[in-house]
This record gives structure tokens, sequence and C-alpha cells, in this order.
């Protein structure tokens, strides 16, 4: 079976092709997959399939096999995929998620993709579309109190669950510390992806990210897009933002009539072929 491994800004997918013929992965095939020592590594797995609504349809699991919903930079590593690969050459693509349709825009030059820009959709702050537990309508500026500290937080949804945490400075170990804790708080009945955001100005913020089923990312495009909305909505930034993430810069800008529209690279690393008994190996080398 073919693979390929993409990134954007360092958030790397193992990308299968079922355009063609249907893939079917078990929850151990994925994890195995996934794992950095025993399989290919990456943060997670892309199947691209037929859509009838659609020019393809993007499903996408976490390492620890549960589903993903909407990833910015998953949907740009496609978008890469099918203008290399299939020879898509128009500059609008419409996809198919557990979310809905999304809508992406490739900027070229010389032949060359150069940008990739995601409309991710609009921001939900309702707590039954995160979903969060508890009292109010909405969960914004929030105080909650995780492993010992006392925080503010604001949640969304961005097609997926976000917990956004504005700080002084976010360092490795804090995210580290605090993000586990977040994620399986049992506010959260699905857990949550955590945000750890620092806003330098109205226009920049750095960003590290805590993804659930993942753990830290270098980058997450959902993730940015949900702590602009956040900083956006609590009157700490404007429309147009440039995010730093570990694995580089994203720009992220809220339109108008409130959707986020989130810009980026993809690059693809290399292309593999699955032995037809990996299955079996993988099988012994985890027993």
């Amino acid at each position: 079976m073919e693979f390929y491994k993409y990134h954007s800004l360092g958030n790397d997918f193992i990308l299968l092709d079922a355009m063609d013929s249907p893939v079917r992965l078990s929850p151990g095939d994925i994890r195995m997959l996934c794992d950095r020592h025993l399989g290919i590594g990456s943060d997670g797995v892309i199947v691209i399939e037929p859509s009838q609504r659609a020019d393809c349809r993007m499903v996408n699991y976490n390492p620890d096999a549960s589903e993903a919903g909407v990833s910015g930079n998953g949907l740009r590593c496609l978008a890469k995929h099918l203008h290399e690969k299939r020879s898509f050459r128009g500059t609008r693509l419409r996809v198919e998620t557990p979310s809905g349709i999304r809508e992406i825009t490739l900027h070229a030059a010389m032949g060359r993709l150069t940008s990739i820009e995601v409309n991710m959709g609009k921001p939900d702050f309702r707590r039954s579309s995160i979903p969060m537990k508890g009292e109010g309508e909405e969960a914004v500026d929030y105080p909650l109190e995780v492993a010992g500290r006392r925080l503010v937080v604001t949640c969304l949804s961005m097609g997926s669950p976000h917990c956004v945490l504005f700080l002084e400075e976010a360092d490795r170990q804090l995210v580290r510390e605090i993000g586990p804790a977040l994620e399986n708080h049992p506010l959260f009945p699905l857990r949550v992806n955590v945000e750890f955001a620092q806003v330098l100005n109205m226009s920049e913020m750095r960003l590290r990210s805590w993804e659930r089923g993942a753990g830290e990312t270098l980058a997450s495009a959902a993730g940015a897009a949900a702590a602009v909305a956040a900083a956006l909505r609590t009157g700490r930034c404007k429309r147009m933002v440039h995010v730093q993430l570990p694995g580089g810069l994203m720009e992220v800008e809220v339109t108008p009539d409130g959707e986020v529209l989130t810009r980026g690279p993809a690059r693809r690393v290399f292309r593999g072929e699955l032995d037809e008994d990996w299955r079996e190996r993988s099988r012994i080398i985890l027993a």
C-alpha cells in the first residue's frame, strides 16, 4: 500500500489516497503507523476518499486512533497532494469533513504553490457546540482551576473543541503540565484541544498547542484559528494576526462576516510503500 508523508509547519501527517480504491484501517493500524519508533511516525493519518458533495472527503485520525475532526494543516497537506499527484490545477478546492464542507484556496507563482488558504468556518462559543458542561451559554474569560492553578479560559468550537489560555508566557514545561490535565478535564466530555497564547500586540501572537489524542504539536491551524477568534472576541487583537508557532509563521484572518482563514505552506517529505505483511509484522513487534 502506497503512502505519502506531508507536513505543514512541522505538523506532519501520513496521507493515504483512497480516491480509486478504499483503504481500511483498524485502530491498531493507525496507532502503529503514527508511532515514531515502531512505525512511520506522524501527528495523524489522513485518508482521502471520494465525495458526492465536494471534490473529495477527508478522514483524519489522531495518533491514538480517535477521529480528529477538522485539521487546517491536514487540509493544506491534502491540497498539496491533489495539486502535485492528481494534477489538480484549479485555485479553489472543496473538501468534505466531519464538520462540513471546507473551502481551500491555492496561491501559486511560476507553477509552484506558495501558500494554501483554508477557510476554517465560523467560531461557535456556545457550550453545547464544544461540548462543555457547566452553567451559562458560553465560557468566555471563564475561571477554571486545573492542576492546582487558577486559570482563565475561553472555550469555543472551530469544528473541533478548543480551550484557549492567554498567558504572559507559555513555555514547554507549562504546556506539558497543563495540557493533558485540561484535555481530559471532566468539563469536556469529548476532551478538548488546549491553546497557550501569548499576545505580543494587536496583530502578533505566539502560540503553543496541546492537541487531544496527539499531545503537543509544532503547529495547529485549528488551534491558531481558535486563539485568534478568542482574542478578537475578548478585545485582544485585530482581524489580521501573524501567529508564531514552534514550526513557523501562520497568517490568520477573521473576515467581516466572521469566517476564519488560515494561510501557510505544505511540503511533501517522502513517499513509500507498506509491505503486504506490514500488519502481521507490526503485531509481532508490539506484542
